[in-house]
């Protein structure tokens, strides 16, 4: 029997994003440069989240070597202008590449935006690490900055567009046992996966927030009602069903509503017909986080 569909609604808000396409020479380094630079998401902190998006054969890329699609995601801040927030991202996807692929021997960065919204050009922040010493090429049908590094060199494209798409859309499977978390959360990656323009940037979450907190120097901090851990301190506020012991987040972004909605139909279909799935939620917060209202039974109509 697959697992019920609350009656309840995921809640998302609008970002911006980057998405760009890292080759290299061999695919061991390729899977460390964009695992690494798509690692820690960082959002709920102010900082930046990533993803792959999917990887990508010697066919689907500029320069003729295996690669990853990948998305890189800030906040916008809507207290100040769009500058603001694009100033910030830019600044944050400087460090991932420089720190997480621009140090991998033999790879390159490419611009795969889809209508964007704007450019960024990466020699400010990125190319300089040449020192002065940078150039120029025409590679590929591109226009491509060359950074000279110790085991030469690396590549980037010059200008890289933005665009705004959708954030921190997410569903909850709720489950009871440890092995339903694993088997469920490795279903839904997979059929996620498949879907084109959209990331996990947590992959299966075992920490889902809340907004308030009476910490806010850290930032988000647990949703507390939801912990199976906490049911029975904290008695009545507990929201966590009887036979429930865990209850995992899949949070997705994507280029556009559409994407968002076929991942989420996607991935909630894959875990819940798992055996130990009992229920599938969402996380919302009553309008709070953001505009778009993600009812998940409208998915399957």
């Amino acid at each position: 029997m697959k697992a019920e569909i609350e009656d309840t609604y995921a809640e998302a808000f609008e970002g911006l994003y980057f998405r760009a396409i890292v080759t290299a020479d061999d695919e061991a380094t390729l899977c460390e440069a964009a695992e690494d630079v798509t690692a820690t998401p960082a959002v709920v902190i102010g900082r930046i989240e990533g993803g792959i998006e999917r990887w990508l054969s010697e066919r689907e890329t500029p320069d003729g070597r295996k690669g990853a699609m990948l998305q890189f995601w800030g906040m916008i801040d809507e207290k100040k202008p769009l500058e603001h927030s694009i100033e910030k991202l830019e600044v944050e996807l400087s460090y991932r590449i420089r720190q997480d692929v621009l140090v991998k021997p033999f790879t390159a960065v490419f611009d795969a935006s889809l209508e964007p919204i704007g450019r960024i050009d990466a020699m400010k922040r990125i190319g300089h690490c040449g020192d002065g010493y940078e150039w120029e090429e025409e590679l590929y049908g591109r226009r491509l900055i060359v950074v000279p590094i110790m085991v030469p060199d690396f590549y980037i494209e010059r200008y890289l567009g933005y665009a705004k798409g959708i954030m921190g859309a997410n569903f909850w499977y709720m489950c009871k046992t440890k092995e339903a978390v694993m088997e469920a959360g490795k279903r839904a990656l997979k059929a996620i996966s498949e879907v084109e323009g959209v990331i996990t940037p947590f992959g299966v979450c075992s920490a889902g927030s809340k907004p308030e907190t009476k910490f806010p120097w850290i930032g988000p901090t647990t949703n507390h009602p939801y912990c199976p851990s906490l049911r029975d301190k904290i008695g009545k506020e507990s929201k966590v069903p009887e036979g429930i012991n865990y209850i995992p987040e899949v949070v997705i972004n994507g280029i556009s509503l559409k994407a968002v909605k076929e991942a989420m139909k996607a991935g909630i279909e894959a875990a819940r017909s798992v055996e130990g799935v009992i229920r599938i939620s969402a996380g919302n917060y009553e309008g709070r986080l953001g505009k778009y209202m993600i009812y998940l039974r409208e998915l399957f109509l």
